[in-house]
């Protein structure tokens, strides 16, 4: 084994807040954390201590569901206690034997915590308990995985609470990569409906021959001559009514649904409707038409989120033409406006932030919330980054207008409406009402996650109209960490901007409790090494802490060099 030279076994207490059952009482021991054994590594193993953890309210549904989360495949907490905290950064302390050329003493690493194996999901503060503890020991369980290891080694340079919040902004960078797949699947299963008399002559230039199996409904002969020329297998279902698709579904997917469906001339909202409940995860389905639907179509926002499908479309006559990166967009426009809806939570700042520090990004950012207080201290918190990039920054609460936020936009944009729309606030009927706002090539893009099968009212004629994007992501890679990584090593990101509030270890549980009340602002980071520091905002250091609030930035922002003081200060203590 190798020893961290600051690390003593000896005596020395580990301090864990262990999570028994469902329900804030049940995380810890009578309100308090439990002092475990520090544990001794194996040969194949890391011990770790936990410098940072960020407190995230995605553990709420965790919280609430306890044992039957879907991510703790119905364990018994009682006997095999769970611990929150997945944001978290870590130093290693000891090696194991096995690990000697992969690892040293010393080196921090931040968690990627959403893991799987064998594509089973085992993410890190969920199925592998998480980071509100002091030491604990990293094996196969996080270094074996489908992915490689899931730690991410950062510089000694990055601050505790930066490199902790690597996990929630790698989460918001991740919803601006390409996720969705945006061509027909190889071996795939692709289904083409036409109509029965059809007035344009069409095209399939590429990827029709990518599939295995194409279906054919009320097909034009050109299509038909096509499919059959790719040598695959063609199977013909003419005249089918919405009432036939879920058995054709069954038939030839086992239900899982179509990889690819392209729909010729889409007329009829409810067909759309049906259609599109028929995308397999990751699928696509190209709609190629010239008319507007006669309705709106109820959109599965659930399924956009979680399943990554894809909707996409063209008014010309080359099917092909609606596929790939290049029409189908997923970052913010350059020079536009973006509307951030439920920007005054921790994540929606971040979205913000990213929006007007971007390079070539949008000019003009709306934020909304409902809370006056929270919207002041976006724009306040913002402000120096703002003027800094040249942006104009606007806030909106639609609880205290007079008119609707869609109405506000349009006003803004001359009736254009918005290039990019952010929802973070996992509400149906808020996403829905947030698509009417949408600029011909406009982007809308569902942050928060709503169960799938939740349904909204969209008009999708504007995706083959007017090229309209809906994309959204749930989850990240340790390459979306790496980026946000690199990005604040080059100066071109503040990850602690978003920071409200810090604590130590025997308020960790206080913490989650304010994050759950929304008490704070934005985001609250312990830091389990301390056990006494009492949990405050920032705006309170002044009062309570005059030593490290005087390194604080413009508009009380987290610092590195607030962090060394306020470590320099508990260490003196």
């Amino acid at each position: 084994m190798t020893n961290h030279s600051e690390y003593k076994q000896v005596n020395t207490p580990n301090w864990t807040w262990n999570m028994y059952g469902p329900g804030l009482d049940n995380i810890g021991k009578d309100g308090h954390p439990e002092s475990i054994n520090v544990p001794t590594p194996n040969d194949d193993q890391l011990l770790v201590r936990v410098d940072g953890v960020g407190l995230c309210f995605s553990d709420v549904k965790l919280i609430k569901q306890g044992g039957s989360h879907p991510k703790l495949y119905n364990r018994d907490l009682k006997k095999e206690p769970g611990r929150l905290g997945h944001e978290a950064v870590l130093t290693i302390l000891e090696v194991g034997d096995k690990l000697q050329d992969q690892f040293s003493a010393g080196e921090r690493y931040a968690v990627q915590p959403d893991i799987y194996q064998n594509g089973m999901s085992t993410a890190y503060g969920y199925t592998i308990p998480g980071g509100l503890i002091q030491y604990h020991l990293i094996g196969k369980e996080m270094m074996e995985t489908d992915h490689g290891v899931c730690l991410l080694k950062v510089p000694e340079t990055m601050g505790i609470a930066e490199a902790a919040l690597l996990e929630p902004w790698g989460c918001v960078w991740a919803s601006y990569t390409q996720r969705r797949r945006l061509d027909p699947k190889e071996g795939g299963t692709l289904w083409l409906i036409g109509q029965p008399s059809l007035e344009r002559t069409y095209q399939f230039s590429k990827g029709l021959d990518a599939a295995g199996t194409i279906i054919l409904t009320d097909a034009p002969a050109e299509i038909k001559a096509l499919a059959e020329k790719t040598g695959k297998t063609v199977v013909e279902r003419n005249g089918l009514t919405v009432a036939d698709y879920d058995a054709l579904a069954k038939e030839f997917t086992d239900g899982k649904g179509f990889d690819d469906i392209v729909l010729l001339e889409p007329k009829s909202a409810e067909q759309v409707t049906e259609v599109a409940r028929l995308i397999a995860r990751r699928g696509t389905l190209n709609m190629v038409g010239t008319s507007k639907l006669d309705g709106p179509v109820n959109t599965d926002v659930g399924r956009l989120h979680y399943d990554y499908i894809a909707f996409i479309g063209n008014n010309g006559t080359d099917i092909s033409d609606s596929y790939g990166e290049a029409r189908n967009r997923c970052d913010l426009h350059k020079g536009g406006t973006a509307v951030f809806v439920g920007a005054g939570g921790p994540m929606g700042q971040m979205h913000v932030q990213r929006a007007i520090e971007m390079v070539n990004g949008p000019k003009r950012v709306i934020v909304t919330d409902i809370n006056d207080e929270r919207l002041e201290e976006v724009t306040s918190r913002l402000k120096p980054l703002t003027e800094a990039n040249g942006r104009e920054l606007l806030s909106f609460n639609p609880m205290t207008s007079d008119i609707a936020l869609t109405d506000y936009v349009m006003q803004l944009t001359d009736g254009a409406g918005a290039d990019d729309i952010v929802v973070c606030v996992p509400n149906g009927q808020i996403m829905e009402d947030s698509a009417k706002m949408s600029a011909p090539d406009g982007m809308l893009v569902f942050f928060a996650g709503v169960p799938n099968g939740t349904l909204a009212k969209i008009d999708l004629s504007s995706v083959y109209l007017n090229n309209m994007q809906l994309t959204g992501t749930s989850g990240l890679t340790i390459h979306d960490q790496t980026m946000v990584m690199e990005n604040t090593l080059a100066g071109n990101l503040a990850p602690a901007v978003c920071v409200a509030a810090i604590g130590g270890m025997n308020v960790a549980r206080d913490g989650i409790e304010a994050m759950m009340d929304s008490k704070y602002p934005g985001k609250i980071v312990i830091f389990p090494q301390i056990m006494d520091l009492p949990l405050m905002g920032l705006d309170e250091l002044q009062e309570k802490l005059p030593d490290v609030a005087k390194h604080l930035g413009s508009g009380n922002v987290w610092t590195k060099e607030a962090e060394k003081a306020l470590l320099k200060h508990f260490e003196a203590a």
